[in-house]
């Protein structure tokens, strides 16, 4: 290949880097799938060489019985990217050069209805919110193993470091027959691109929880591993740091203990969601619920969340001073939900 992908990382290609992925009901009752790549700018389109892959599992293993994929062609001469989405299933649904079968074709920028799916690819404003002192200061202390030092930070005077940007959206609302409403199903998604030689593919990037690869520190490898393996690879790592953090603050007993429940949490890598209910992403259970995280939804503060779940802090001691007010846009009453690009 000519672009030589077998270098790319996500660091390197923006449009191979996914930044967020969202998992809620949507108007219609059916799951909301979002992957969101190249944060910060959102220029740049879709790779026309990689595929973009929305995987979910219905067994808890963490291995994928269906995938959504999508697969993008140069732009054409008005600058929109022609592109087709297909579903595969059963083994073919860990092969990312299966074809499976079309469910969509369109363009970027266009709102597509096909085969009881409503489909989007295209700029949005980026709806995810962080104050970078906040961020950089829990993500020090979690990959020290230190105090958290906010000292030189104001909750009153935090601002976003993605307001006003854009990203790269891919939004597929599948109709409730598929999984059926009620059942409960683990959601990732992924970047692959094809090897230089042409025998094969490589996984770039992959993204379910928020700030996993950002406090534990990962990167290129984490985003080329399979969730399968999640719990063995990184489990034991993941409960060390959080042990060793949680010690340093003195805010848990038992730092072991909340470590290795920190990593169960965590661990594989997956968004779990139960089709038809409200999303929503906590650090801990709200009242009433089944479970602390459900799907993810488009408005949470989940920063704060994810960084209140790693410490074991809850304010005042922790609090980041965003709502959701911060975020770039208006979210959308209707599909595609996110904002119209800033």
């Amino acid at each position: 290949m000519s672009d030589h992908l077998d270098g790319y990382t996500a660091r390197s290609q923006p449009t191979l880097d996914i930044s967020d992925v969202y998992l809620f009901r949507g108007r219609t009752g059916g799951p909301v799938f979002v992957m969101n790549v190249n944060p910060l700018s959102g220029a740049g389109g879709f790779h026309h060489e990689a595929v973009y892959t929305l995987s979910v599992d219905r067994s808890g293993g963490a291995v994928p019985d269906l995938a959504l994929r999508a697969r993008f062609e140069d732009p054409d001469s008005s600058g929109q990217q022609p592109f087709t989405l297909s579903l595969s299933t059963g083994k073919a649904a860990s092969d990312p050069a299966a074809q499976g079968r079309v469910i969509a074709c369109g363009h970027t920028g266009q709102t597509i209805s096909s085969n009881g799916y409503r489909v989007y690819a295209g700029p949005a404003a980026d709806p995810f919110y962080i104050d970078p002192a906040y961020v950089t200061a829990v993500a020090k202390a979690v990959k020290t193993g230190t105090r958290l030092d906010l000292s030189g930070f104001d909750p009153g005077s935090a601002h976003n470091l993605f307001a006003g940007t854009n990203v790269m959206t891919l939004v597929v609302e599948a109709p409730t027959s598929l999984f059926g409403s009620g059942t409960r199903i683990s959601f990732w998604s992924a970047t692959w691109v094809p090897t230089d030689d042409g025998t094969g593919w490589r996984q770039v990037d992959r993204a379910a929880n928020p700030l996993v690869s950002t406090l534990f520190g990962q990167d290129d490898p984490y985003g080329a591993a399979q969730p399968s393996g999640d719990v063995a690879t990184y489990g034991p790592l993941v409960q060390e740091m959080t042990a060793a953090v949680v010690a340093a603050n003195g805010t848990s007993r038992a730092p072991q203990v909340y470590g290795a429940m920190v990593a169960a949490a965590l661990l594989p890598d997956v968004l779990h969601y139960t089709v038809g209910t409200q999303a929503y992403w906590y650090a801990r259970r709200p009242a009433g619920q089944l479970y602390a995280r459900n799907g993810r939804d488009l408005t949470g503060n989940h920063a704060n969340e994810a960084s209140r779940l790693v410490l074991n802090m809850q304010d005042p001691d922790l609090d980041d001073g965003l709502t959701a007010a911060a975020a770039s846009g208006t979210l959308r009453p209707d599909f595609p939900y996110l904002s119209l690009p800033v």
